[in-house]
């Protein structure tokens, strides 16, 4: 578990680390030279009982709170220290909201520097603290009161945290791997190195890791928790991730190492706010600082059933950011303000990347209501209800935060009950479509047929892949056929080979086509080894270009014709009589295209394509100036 300090600059924050981890977490010069932390520092802290902490010490200065939020994103248990020569700070205030902003789930009060002041004032700090933290996560939270310089209440301090800790419900190891970045760097022979505390999930050496928002692609060469080289880092730990094939310059504090294929960047944010009772009203659209894990961005804030949220007050809201940000349902945030720099509020986080929502919507607030107070089964329902295209089960139950055999589980009951439509997917996988998106994309196909077959009448179907291009170029290849069955079984479309067409067409051929193909079919049977040109062949036919183009292709479906060329077409029965001659011709050894033009008693404008489209269908093959028979 993972342990952070938090209090005002100069409350002895990290002589409070050092004299429980003998580690001095300033490291930085500038640190050393002004006597305040500037940068978050990390040491190891081993408990009476024999577990291991790590303590994340975080700078006090106003000027650092972007340091102290990237320190406490994460933690399991806080140390709000105090300075008993002072008191309760501008910076302790901030510190503790932010902590209840965070809804951190445990806490120790820490009253430090006891060895300065007198019994009587230092019941007043006492006092003081408590009344700081009524109403906040820390109320009611154990105090002890210490000192970094003589020991005193140290001991007692340790005993506390190991008793708070054993309270504390582990994080989930088996869940998918998130890792907020902290800090980078890079060591000669290394390469890049990051640390973080691990979220969730476990890292093993040699694990195939993303960097988020940026897609890198990397993977673990090397793992130390607390300096300790290890070969597996899991959920709950202070973990140095060695990264191959990653430069330094290309990842930030507020990257995140992923799982693969499971989390994608955020630019926008359904979200629960609560602003600060001291907080200045935050108008809609306002320009704002978004904090969540290690990162920091800026975005605009959208309110949907108001123009301004007053301090105190709590409302439904949409983040738009200016940068992405990985994110999931249930993580927690901070705000500040653009400029100047001021905490505000914060919040929850309850849907990824939604569509945009419609201002002063009862129902959009009534929806965002269910998501966060939901179930499982609500949110994953809701997540599918979303996208109008519907999404992977894989997908969904990453989104949603469910457990992937649970989501099945969930969404199988829910298409009994006529709630989603589960389609075969790639991969083993499913996809998901609610009812209401299936309609949508029944509609639009219904009327692409219904064009088709008026335009083409002789047509058998719109060619599937044309289909599948033109409104569903989102779904693979299984789940699109699926689709297509699903159909099929409700009696809404037959397919036929590689077409489609609407349950009960059938290609139909009025009695001017009729003739028109009797004369066709004629005119390419006299013509032989020299058949007509398309215009030369619909000369006198009363027919379109289009119309006629029609026709000849509904010959070539029917066999009568072939097409050799562009433009260029010969009776099946010439083809065949022409394929046999060659074959002849060809076992007398390699022949030329004269000997071919002269054998059918045709030209070099007919034989040369025909030879071509025959080494096209492999019944020839060219060698050098002469071709051989080979099919």
């Amino acid at each position: 578990m993972v342990v952070g300090t938090a209090g005002h600059v100069d409350h002895g924050k990290t002589e409070l680390v050092k004299a429980l981890t003998g580690v001095d977490t300033d490291r930085l010069k500038e640190e050393k030279e002004r006597g305040i932390s500037i940068e978050l520092g990390f040491a190891p802290l081993r408990l009476p009982d024999g577990r291991q902490l790590g303590l994340v010490d975080v700078p006090g200065h106003e000027r650092f709170i972007r340091q102290m939020l990237a320190g406490v994103a994460g933690i399991d248990l806080v140390l709000l220290v105090v300075a008993a020569d002072e008191g309760v700070m501008p910076q302790t205030r901030e510190h503790l909201a932010i902590i209840d902003l965070l809804r951190v789930p445990r806490g120790i009060l820490v009253v430090t520097k006891i060895d300065l002041v007198e019994e009587d004032w230092l019941a007043l700090v006492e006092e003081e603290v408590r009344d700081a933290v009524k109403g906040t996560v820390l109320e009611g939270a154990p105090l002890v009161k210490v000192s970094a310089v003589t020991g005193e209440g140290i001991e007692e301090l340790q005993d506390l945290l190991a008793q708070e800790t054993r309270e504390i419900p582990p994080r989930p190891a088996s869940g998918r791997v998130r890792l907020p970045i902290d800090r980078v760097f890079s060591l000669p022979g290394f390469g890049t190195i990051v640390t973080g505390t691990l979220w969730s999930g476990t890292i093993q050496v040699g694990s195939e890791v993303e960097i988020q928002p940026e897609g890198l692609k990397s993977r673990a060469r090397s793992l130390q928790v607390h300096g300790r080289s290890v070969e597996r880092a899991q959920a709950g730990q202070r973990v140095a991730v060695n990264l191959t094939g990653v430069n330094v310059e290309e990842v930030h504090r507020g990257s995140v190492v992923v799982e693969p294929g499971w989390w994608r960047p955020a630019w926008r944010l359904d979200v629960s706010l609560k602003l600060l009772p001291e907080a200045q009203p935050l108008k809609h659209r306002q320009r704002i600082r978004f904090y969540l894990g290690t990162k920091e961005a800026l975005g605009r804030v959208a309110l949907l059933d108001r123009e301004e949220l007053g301090g105190g007050q709590e409302a439904f809201a949409q983040l738009l950011l200016e940068e992405p940000v990985v994110a999931a349902a249930r993580d927690r945030f901070i705000l500040r303000t653009y400029s100047p720099l001021e905490t505000i509020g914060g919040g929850e986080v309850i849907s990824i990347n939604p569509p945009r929502r419609r201002r002063f919507r009862e129902e959009v607030i009534q929806t965002l209501a269910r998501r966060m107070a939901g179930t499982s089964r609500d949110i994953l329902l809701s997540v599918v209800g979303e996208e109008r295209e519907g999404l992977s089960l894989r997908k969904a139950a990453a989104r949603a935060e469910v457990d992937r055999k649970e989501a099945h589980e969930i969404l199988a009951v829910a298409e009994k009950e006529g709630k989603v439509v589960l389609l075969p997917a790639g991969e083993g996988d499913l996809y998901a479509v609610t009812p209401a998106s299936l309609n949508r994309w029944w509609e639009r196909v219904r009327d692409a047929l219904e064009e088709f077959h008026r335009r083409y009448s002789l047509r058998s179907g719109l060619p599937k892949e044309e289909l599948r291009t033109r409104f569903f170029p989102r779904l693979d290849g299984r789940t699109f056929y699926g689709l297509l069955e699903h159909w099929e079984a409700e009696g809404r479309i037959g397919v036929e080979g590689n077409s489609v067409h609407l349950a009960g067409y059938r290609p139909q051929m009025d009695a001017r086509q009729q003739k028109a193909i009797s004369v066709l079919e004629e005119r390419y049977r006299q013509g032989h080894f020299q058949p007509p040109s398309t215009e030369e062949a619909g000369k006198d036919l009363d027919l379109t270009a289009g119309e006629l183009e029609e026709l000849l292709h509904y010959l070539v479906r029917q066999g009568i014709l072939v097409k050799v060329s562009e433009g260029l077409y010969f009776h099946r029965e010439a083809l065949e009589e022409a394929r046999e001659a060659i074959r002849r011709l060809g076992e007398k050894g390699p022949f030329t295209l004269a000997e071919v033009r002269d054998l059918l008693g045709s030209s070099r404008k007919y034989v040369l394509p025909l030879l071509e489209y025959l080494d096209h269908t492999k019944f020839t093959r060219r060698v050098g100036d002469k071709r051989i028979v080979i099919g």
